[in-house]
């Protein structure tokens, strides 16, 4: 459980380096009143594709409109998703991995997380849409899918009808852009989407650590009572002339085999278990680096509370009844 809640955290940053870089773009142009968050609700006018893409440094530009959590009802179900106006053939329009890509009005490419087969009718908003096609890796927000569809569909669905973007992306650096504007690049996006998370991150993070001190409770529960069991075994070894860091040694390598038998099992187990949870969930090579020391970790500090049951075994009694 401690290596998946690893993987849950790192998955919250997983999913949104995927989702922008789908996107294709060289940097995002926001609104500064955005902050760099793309569903924040700041506007611009569509008139500002042609100025930037018209900008020294840019070979070509699009607009697109990233709505707010939209409700959706899929096979039956209500859902939510999130909606990602693009400009069908330009920047943003997503590479299907199956079906087809957009090509007219009322239709949707959507992430497979959403559960909307191709060619199915989904109800976003107070608008219908057939899937054309499917995608994956494409959720932000801990596992919410987005949907995408044309640019003109998403302004009809939340904007009113009328020409506006949230954001400009560009290939090429545009070296000037309208006043009230900020460049970014996809790295910025992505640490300033992540922001509202930090959070969640730092609980599930927290909820690891606790899950640690569980597994070294147990151990040392476990260890304490195989020295229960053999308090006689200690009082030979101590007759025999066996030290106390001797008997300290044997309770270490068991605790230590123990927690590494566990680790390998996590590791195994672990890469299995992202099927149960709503977003994705991407264990980090970092952790299974670590995973081994901190089962060493664990198991020696665990078999701590066992040393002072063996060492105060009296060598008497491994003649006595």
């Amino acid at each position: 459980m401690a290596l998946a809640m690893s993987g849950l955290a790192a998955g919250f940053s997983a999913e949104i380096n995927w989702t922008i870089g789908g996107i294709g773009a060289t940097r995002w142009v926001l609104s500064d009143n955005a902050h760099g968050r793309i569903s924040n609700g700041s506007l611009l006018p569509q008139a500002d594709v042609t100025a930037i893409s018209q900008s020294p440094g840019v070979t070509g530009a699009a607009g697109l409109a990233v709505l707010p959590q939209q409700p959706a009802r899929i096979n039956g179900k209500n859902k939510t998703v999130l909606v990602f106006g693009v400009e069908m053939g330009n920047i943003g329009d997503p590479a299907v991995t199956s079906g087809q890509a957009l090509s007219g009005p009322g239709q949707v490419v959507a992430d497979n997380r959403a559960g909307a087969a191709v060619g199915s009718q989904i109800t976003v908003g107070s608008m219908s849409f057939r899937v054309v096609g499917q995608v994956v890796n494409r959720t932000m927000l801990a596992g919410t899918p987005v949907v995408f569809m044309s640019l003109h569909d998403a302004q009809a669905l939340d904007l009113g009808g009328r020409p506006l973007i949230t954001a400009v992306v560009t290939r090429g650096v545009p070296s000037q852009v309208p006043a009230g504007l900020d460049v970014l690049t996809n790295s910025t996006i992505e640490q300033d989407n992540l922001t509202p998370l930090a959070g969640a991150i730092s609980s599930i993070n927290n909820s690891k650590i606790i899950m640690w001190v569980v597994a070294a409770i147990i151990i040392a529960a476990l260890l304490y009572v195989s020295a229960l069991q053999r308090v006689r075994d200690f009082a030979v070894l101590k007759a025999l002339g066996s030290s106390s860091l001797l008997l300290f040694e044997s309770l270490a390598l068991q605790a230590v085999v123990v927690t590494l038998l566990a680790a390998v099992f996590a590791a195994i187990v672990a890469n299995f278990m992202g099927v149960f949870f709503a977003q994705p969930v991407v264990i980090p090579g970092s952790a299974f680096a670590t995973l081994p020391v901190i089962a060493i970790v664990v198991g020696l500090l665990s078999s701590l509370v066992a040393v002072r049951r063996a060492t105060s075994a009296d060598p008497a009694a491994a003649f006595g009844g």
